[in-house]
């Protein structure tokens, strides 16, 4: 549930194609994925499902395809959708390796007001990294109404596991603003911020994180230079 912060000042939600581009750099400088048992990756798809984040839901409902489509060459993944709303509700789907069945559980899915939960989150993915083979990480959210410092801690544990979060960031609260990037830059991974005006780049994007997950840097390389656009900004920093 997206609430004002008196925190220093933020640009556009857009993603701007210098946004983009750092993005992208930040990925393609990530350590080759580590080899896990059997052949898919595993990505935890995880959602802030607070009642501000409603129409952003249903954009990334109908765009999350790009993730099984970017991998299928490469070897598929494994996606389990995880969300948080409501008073202290916290739910984790089965794991699913196609993409109408995703769509289905997020479209079964209403958004509720509630507080955030991303410490918890967090803790969750450290959880099933030490117990089963989690490749990556994707955060879709647009506020932070807990302790920033507790929320960096447990993103520092997730660095430490070697597990990357991919944080999407809509709209311009700047409690948000500040966090996320901090949340991606201490587990590895990346952040990138988007708007409904967009969802052609948020679809690439996720395409993106799923090639990682799938192969790694060499997969993303293809995966630049297959689909252009946002996904192309990837190939030229990996040259």
């Amino acid at each position: 549930m997206a609430r004002k912060s008196e925190v220093g000042p933020t640009k556009g939600t857009a993603a701007t194609p210098s946004a983009v581009d750092a993005f992208t750099r930040e990925v393609a400088n990530l350590p080759p994925k580590a080899a896990g048992s059997g052949g898919r990756g595993r990505l935890l798809f995880a959602m802030d499902a607070t009642a501000s984040r409603e129409p952003t839901w249903d954009v990334a409902s109908t765009q999350q395809g790009e993730m099984f489509v970017a991998a299928s060459e490469i070897g598929g993944i494994e996606v389990r959708l995880a969300f948080y709303r409501g008073f202290d509700e916290f739910k984790v789907s089965r794991w699913t390796s196609d993409g109408r069945e995703l769509a289905r559980l997020m479209g079964a899915v209403r958004c509720l007001a509630g507080r955030t939960q991303i410490a918890r989150l967090l803790r969750y993915a450290a959880e099933q990294r030490r117990e089963s083979r989690l490749d990556a990480v994707v955060f879709v959210g647009d506020c932070c109404e807990e302790d920033v410092d507790e929320v960096g801690h447990e993103a520092g544990q997730l660095g430490l596991l070697g597990l990357p979060v991919f944080v999407f960031q809509e709209g311009d609260d700047r409690v948000a603003s500040r966090l996320f990037p901090q949340i991606a830059k201490l587990t590895r991974g990346a952040y990138c911020k988007f708007d409904r005006s967009s969802p052609e780049q948020l679809k690439r994007l996720l395409g993106a994180v799923a090639a990682y997950a799938a192969g790694g840097r060499a997969a993303l390389l293809k995966y630049g230079k297959q689909q252009g656009g946002a996904a192309a900004l990837l190939t030229n920093q990996m040259k």
